[in-house]
Formats: structure tokens, C-alpha cells, sequence
């Protein structure tokens, strides 16, 4: 407006001066060049729109000016949303990403994205897979039958057809519109230690019940007996009984210590060579002169931990090792360095063990000959407890046997918790 109120002023002017013809042409004149003038900037703004990547808008003047800067600083704000929608996409496919647990961004029934847990839980791509069908992709009857039902108010769980072993848990989640996440985590473990929970219940109710039924069995039979003698004999059975479940009480509380109880500290210092000796004389005197029992402990080094502990867990190795191996056999104790650090081997001349047993015989309960074990007065909890303490000091069970040769358990330790100590050999 006020560009084309000074063509006026400059027209009337003319006008005053060379009369009304040439004031009206010096308006036309004007006016032409203020619209050629508009239309240039308005061209030039064209261009710089549609270039888009330009830094800075061509300039003008006046209005145009106020225009260009207020467009620039427009693009500059919308470029700025731009990016910080970017990076938020960005970080939260990054989280999504790192989730343990898979998830699948479903379009309709088409596959939009999905995480790398969801790729190695039902075997998709999210490259190659995008915008195919799921159902097309998971074979799995139960997840397609809930997917297809439309009642996703509680998760499901399947078994992978490429995985005997494997459980996944999955639930669907509808957003949108015509959108669902299809959400799966692997519960393989809980299964397990469910499993392995109802197993140790089942174990420990039978391994109480069979005392048990001795007790009750000889109690009604003592009432009767008039036999003195015979009475003795009833009650010298039932205590074996009872001295039978005291040692099963007693190691599934060991057990339930070692498993609740924080680490044990590095303060404590176990000296290697008394603890030897204390181990071989319960070992002379579990064998009572029936097994050859010779000590080697001469590496010069001790370890920072619970010294119950490890005197529990070495003590169950040597029992063991004594209670396995025939009259006349050797069991030798050794305590020694190692290149990583040290370790205690308990070596017999025994019945050894068939490598097939040899995985599971850390399992609470478990046992190579169910008779032989309850012959010989063991709870099946022994090397459980020797596990969960060599554990909590950061070493490692290693076992070979060959059956009717013998059988080598090895205590792995290593790290801090090897120390310098004194050494001994007889």
C-alpha cells in the first residue's frame, strides 16, 4: 500500500508539471514496474521453496523482506520438529531394540516393524518380512488361532516348531487404527524352575515320607512288643531313621543358606593346611582302616571366604569319595596351585560313574543308584551344596570318572579370592 501510494504521489506530480497525459503514464510506468518488481520476488521465492536445502532466502526489501525472514525462520522451526521427531523415533526404536522381549509392530495383519528379540523368537526378518503378513510367517496353530480370535485379554503360551524345548509367552496389544503389537517373551526359564520346583517338592515329600512310614511302622509295633530285646532293636531303627531325616533337614537348610545368603567376605582368611588335615582325619575315620587315604597339599596358597563353607563343600566331596569306593581302595586329597589360581582334587580308585550321569549329578536329589545312595546314608543333596558354595567363592566343579576305574572331582578356583599361604607335603 504504501509502495503504491508513492507511484501516486510521483504521478501527480508529473501531472502538476507536464499535465494529466504523462501523469498518468509516469502511474502506469510505476505501477508495471512495482508489479514486475512482486512478481520477481515472488519467483525467486518459488525457487528457494522449492530447492528447500538453500540456507538462507534470496533478499529483497520492505514487505518482502519481512516476508523472506518470517518463511526462513518457518522452515527453520519445522526443520528443527523435523529432526527432533527423528531422534525420538530414533531412540525409541533403540529402546524398543534393546527390549528383552520381542516386539512386532503389526498394520492390519502386515508386518511394520519389529525388534530383534521378536526376529529371534519367531524367525522374521525386519528387512526382508516388512509389509508381509504374519500369519504368512509364524507357523504356530495356538498364536494364529489367538491372533484371529480377537481376545487378547490374557498372554498365551506356545512352543516354536523349531524349538523342542523353547516356551514363548505371547499377548497382542490393539492401538490405532486397524494397529497391534504382537509382544512375546521367553519363559523357557520359568518353566524350568517351575519344573524343577514341583520335582524338589515331589523329592523332598518322598525322601521324608519313606522315614517316615519306618517310624510310624515301628512305633505301632513297639506298643505291642513284650520282648525287651526286640523293642531295643525297633528303637535302634527308628533312630537310624531319624538320624536319617535330620540329615536331610539339615542339608536342605544349607542349601537354603548358601542360596539367600549375601557372598562371603574376602576378610576372612582360610588357612589350606589345617583344613586339609582336619579333612583327612574325618576321612581316616569315615574309612575306619578300609581305604588307603594320602594328602598332598603343597602349593602355598590359601583362600579369602567362608571357611563353613568350604569345609562343608570339601567334606561332602571326600565322604562321598569314601562312601564310593571299595574296601581296599586309595582316596588321595590334593590342594595345589594352577595356572589360573588353585584347586582341592579328590581322587578314588571307586566304582566311578557313567559319563551320561555325570551333568546331572549336581541336581538336588539326583542319583546314579537310588539303593546304593540310601545304603551309604546319603541325602542326595551333597554335591548340590558343593556346587552352591564353590559358586558364592567364584570356582567350578569339573568331573571325570571312568566306571569301575574311579572318579576325580576338581574345585576350580580363581580371582581374587586365591591368596600366598603356606605350604605342607606328607
Amino acid at each position: 500500500m504504501i509502495a503504491l501510494a508513492v507511484c501516486a504521489a510521483i504521478a501527480l506530480g508529473v501531472g502538476a508539471f507536464a499535465g494529466a497525459d504523462w501523469g498518468w503514464i509516469a502511474f502506469s510506468v510505476l505501477l508495471v514496474a512495482l508489479l514486475l518488481y512482486h512478481l520477481r520476488n515472488l519467483h525467486a521465492i518459488g525457487r528457494w521453496l522449492e530447492r528447500g536445502e538453500a540456507p538462507d532466502p534470496p533478499r529483497a526489501f520492505g514487505v518482502w523482506d519481512r516476508f523472506h525472514a518470517l518463511l526462513h525462520r518457518s522452515r527453520r522451526e519445522a526443520a528443527k520438529r523435523e529432526a527432533d521427531l527423528a531422534e525420538a523415533l530414533a531412540r525409541w526404536r533403540a529402546a524398543a531394540r534393546a527390549l528383552p522381549d520381542g516386539v512386532v509392530i503389526l498394520d492390519g495383519d502386515r508386518i511394520a516393524w519389529c525388534n530383534d528379540t521378536a526376529r529371534h523368537h519367531l524367525e522374521i526378518d525386519p528387512a526382508r518380512d516388512a509389509g508381509t503378513p504374519l500369519t504368512h510367517l509364524v507357523r504356530i496353530p495356538e498364536f494364529l488361532e489367538y491372533l484371529e480370535g480377537g481376545d487378547y485379554s490374557q498372554p498365551i503360551q506356545v512352543q516354536p516348531p523349531y524349538s523342542a524345548e523353547r516356551v514363548l509367552s505371547m499377548q497382542v496389544v490393539s492401538y490405532g487404527e486397524g494397529q497391534r503389537l504382537v509382544l512375546s517373551r521367553d519363559v523357557t526359564q520359568f518353566k524350568q524352575v517351575e519344573r524343577m520346583r514341583r520335582e524338589f517338592v515331589a523329592n523332598v515329600s518322598h525322601e521324608l515320607r519313606t522315614p517316615l512310614t519306618v517310624i510310624s511302622g515301628f512305633l505301632e509295633t513297639v506298643a505291642d512288643e513284650k520282648d525287651p530285646a526286640a523293642a531295643r532293636h525297633y528303637v535302634e531303627l527308628m533312630s537310624e531313621q531319624a538320624k536319617r531325616m535330620q540329615r536331610l533337614v539339615e542339608d536342605l537348610l544349607t542349601l537354603s543358606s548358601l542360596e539367600s545368603s549375601p557372598p562371603p567376605p574376602l576378610e576372612e582368611r582360610i588357612e589350606m593346611r589345617p583344613l586339609l588335615e582336619r579333612l583327612g582325619a574325618e576321612a581316616r575315620a569315615l574309612s575306619a582302616g578300609r581305604h588307603r587315604i594320602s594328602i598332598d597339599s603343597d602349593s602355598g596358597v590359601d583362600l579369602l571366604g567362608s571357611e563353613k563353607e568350604i569345609t562343608s563343600a570339601f567334606g561332602n566331596l571326600v565322604s562321598n569319595a569314601i562312601r564310593y569306593t571299595p574296601a581296599g581302595g586309595e582316596v588321595r586329597l590334593k590342594w595345589h596351585g594352577t595356572p589360573d589360581g588353585a584347586a582341592f582334587d579328590v581322587e578314588d580308585t571307586g566304582i566311578g560313574i557313567p559319563a551320561e550321569h555325570i551333568p546331572r549329578l549336581t541336581e538336588r536329589f539326583y542319583r546314579v543308584d537310588r539303593g546304593r545312595s540310601r545304603e551309604t546314608g546319603g541325602t542326595g543333596l551333597g554335591l548340590a551344596i558343593v556346587k552352591h558354595a564353590l559358586g558364592r567363592h567364584g570356582a567350578a566343579l569339573q568331573i571325570t570318572s571312568t566306571p569301575n576305574e574311579g572318579s576325580r572331582f576338581s574345585a576350580r578356583f580363581s580371582g581374587p579370592r586365591v591368596t600366598a599361604g603356606a605350604s605342607t607335603r606328607h
